[in-house]
């Protein structure tokens, strides 16, 4: 199985291909340059995967949101373009889904409280729990909300790890309504497409692939309205 993934969702830019479990990734922190990064990212990992073309990958992935408005735009369009000229299915990955798989996949944290930060005061948030398969699972919806408004999860015995930007952003707040939860947080942690690349294949397991034409992104806040190409 070999699956591209791409994530522009926050000031990160990534992209990673994952062939039978082996993953190679491009990250950078690119601010306003995902446009102009993401193509040479995904052109130049094809080539160091000994891959020809995108024709060899199997399936797409992509971080779905919540993030940055202009990242999952591009993000979003980058990733049906390909879908659209190639014919590959898709599957779209939550970026708080991905933070927290990172933290599964560097610390072991089994419990993950990822947050990013939505500006206007508030905040994009999501509670996961790694299953038997080793894949993060939302134990909750998510949301965005004010800090002192965000859902717990139920069990309250500081098993749980925070991160994600918002943990820097509203550092003080969070780490106070969330006191009894948290073993730790760290607020530098950014979604990874090598991530994004792994949650697909639990995707692709539940038959949860979409077309081109299917492909949305997700902003929780619901002023924002996204026009898919025809």
């Amino acid at each position: 199985m070999k699956i591209l993934a791409i994530d522009t969702s926050t000031e990160a830019c990534s992209v990673a291909i994952t062939i039978d479990g082996d993953s190679r990734e491009r990250f950078e922190l690119a601010r306003q340059r995902h446009t102009e990064l993401i193509l040479p990212m995904i052109e130049s990992l094809l080539a160091e995967s000994g891959l020809n073309s995108i024709n060899d990958i199997d399936v797409l992935a992509f971080g779905r949101g919540p993030g940055s408005f202009t990242g999952i735009r591009i993000g979003t369009g980058v990733v049906q373009g390909i879908a659209l000229g190639s014919g590959l299915s898709v599957a779209p990955v939550s970026t708080l889904a991905a933070i927290a798989q990172g933290v599964y996949r560097q610390r072991q944290e089994t419990r993950v409280l990822a947050a990013i930060d939505a500006r206007m005061a508030e905040i994009y948030w999501g509670c996961y729990q790694v299953n038997e398969q080793g894949y993060m699972q939302a134990v909750q919806a998510e949301v965005v909300g004010k800090p002192d408004a965000l859902p717990l999860p139920e069990q309250d015995d500081k098993s749980w790890y925070g991160a994600g930007s918002a943990w820097a952003a509203y550092e003080h707040d969070l780490s106070c309504i969330s006191s009894e939860y948290l073993s730790a947080y760290d607020g530098s942690v950014l979604p990874h497409a090598t991530d994004i690349a792994h949650l697909a294949l639990d995707s692709i397991a539940k038959g949860e692939l979409v077309t081109a034409e299917n492909i949305e992104p997700v902003y929780l806040r619901n002023e924002v309205a996204w026009k898919k190409t025809r």
